[in-house]
């Protein structure tokens, strides 16, 4: 008589034996974008309580916007909310400075490094 040990065994080191054969296969809705499939993997960009796209997208004072979004500094000027601050200069004349946002850190208009002065 063969061991009852034995008869359950074998099935199982047949299963593992072919999983271990068979390659995985990361898939992704239908709708998903591509390269969509590690998300899993990492902890999403949150801005506010919404998930975001980093390589599309930037938080913006808790708004989600393009990367290409433009909006005005003063009146003559446009900087990229997603890479640049817009600085009203308080000393002398009323005049605007787009400064760079650092990545990393919360940028704020005294500390970051100037980009271009607007013009009046």
């Amino acid at each position: 008589m063969i061991p009852r040990r034995w008869i359950l065994g074998v099935p199982v080191c047949i299963t593992i034996f072919f999983l271990q054969g068979s390659k995985a296969v990361a898939v992704s809705p239908p709708d998903a974008p591509m390269g969509s499939g590690l998300w899993l993997c990492q902890p999403a960009p949150r801005c506010g309580d919404q998930v975001y796209d980093p390589l599309q997208h930037c938080c913006s004072d808790d708004t989600i916007l393009p990367l290409n979004r433009t909006r005005q500094c003063g009146p003559n000027c446009t900087f990229w909310p997603c890479l640049e601050l817009c600085c009203p200069e308080s000393f002398g004349p009323k005049r605007f400075v787009v400064k760079l946002k650092v990545l990393g850190t919360q940028s704020q208009c005294p500390s970051s490094p100037i980009s271009r002065i607007c013009p009046r």
